[in-house]
């Protein structure tokens, strides 16, 4: 194949027959070879149901059925890791990344680019505080870490060979995707693209999920953290100590009055705060380093329909269905 398109499902059977319909128009326009890898991630609607008539259907749909709900970025390298072809499109089922952007994706690559990344000029029916919490992301991110991550981009981009067999190559398990992608370097560039609605369902996706990837984001990418902890505590022990000198002036000065109970539970409550903060601190990246060192695969597969290529599978006799 020349071109997979790499599609996360979690609960998308209202989008599924509309994406294919769009994504087989788009392609049968470019004239290329293609094939739709869609990843099961475990949903309890009738998800892989559909997949699966979709693959009778059309047998350049393909399936990979994971063992459970491992996440989008797990499902996402799932599809990645069984990809043979020369390019690849991450492509959310939900239809706000349009397929019809496809073909200016696959220009790009012609041109000989290796990765194609389509930024975002506007978010249409997400709320203001999503939207403004992504800018703001994406600015703290990049400003915290060394790998410049492309602001107002999610995975929707191209792939090309050289670049998909690097992410192949990496070995960590807690993956954030959109870092990944720029950290593997390649000549890259940039079409721009408004984004739409959902075009069926709700997202599940909700701000405590969003925060917990947000710092999943800053601590796969950036020590700042952990200096910025180190920093607060010299802070706090340099004005501890310009404390400590006033107090010898002031008791040689004025005597040694009794102080105040509230400046010492102030003192103490802060104390305490700074120290938890930079405990939480180290905690973060501590279980980071107890994930990684467990080896465990970012997913497992259950089955598999169309596919040559379907690493970590449990029963290796339904891999061709």
């Amino acid at each position: 194949m020349t071109v997979s398109i790499i599609i996360p499902c979690h609960n998308e059977s209202g989008n599924l027959e509309t994406l294919y319909t769009r994504i087989r128009a788009v392609m049968e326009q470019t004239g290329e070879s293609w094939e739709m890898i869609c990843v099961n991630d475990g949903s309890s609607d009738d998800t892989l149901l559909q997949l699966i008539a979709l693959h009778s259907q059309d047998k350049r749909v393909k399936i990979i059925d994971l063992s459970r709900n491992f996440g989008k970025e797990a499902a996402l390298t799932a599809g990645l890791d069984a990809t043979l072809s020369d390019a690849a499109i991450p492509l959310d089922a939900d239809l706000q990344d349009p397929p019809e952007l496809i073909p200016e994706l696959l220009a790009q690559w012609r041109e000989g680019f290796d990765v194609v990344n389509a930024v975002r000029l506007s978010r249409t029916g997400e709320s203001w505080l999503k939207r403004a919490s992504a800018h703001v992301f994406y600015r703290i991110v990049n400003r915290m870490s060394e790998v410049e991550i492309p602001p107002d981009t999610g995975d929707f981009r191209l792939l090309s060979r050289p670049v998909l067999d690097a992410l192949q190559a990496l070995p960590e398990r807690r993956r954030f995707m959109k870092g990944l992608f720029a950290w593997v370097g390649f000549r890259s560039t940039n079409i721009y693209y408004h984004r739409a609605p959902r075009h069926s369902g709700k997202t599940t996706w909700n701000y405590w999920q969003l925060w917990n990837f947000a710092v999943e984001g800053i601590t796969s990418f950036s020590q700042v953290p952990l200096q910025l902890a180190a920093y607060l505590g010299f802070l706090v022990s340099l004005l501890a100590f310009l404390y400590a000198i006033w107090l010898i002036i002031s008791t040689i000065v004025y005597g040694n009055p009794v102080k105040g109970y509230p400046s010492i539970m102030v003192t103490l409550l802060f104390l305490s705060g700074v120290q938890l903060m930079a405990l939480g601190v180290i905690g973060e990246y501590l279980g980071r380093i107890y994930e990684e060192s467990k080896q465990r695969p970012v997913y497992l597969v259950k089955q598999a329909w169309g596919m040559v290529n379907a690493p970590n599978t449990i029963l290796a006799d339904d891999i061709h269905k």
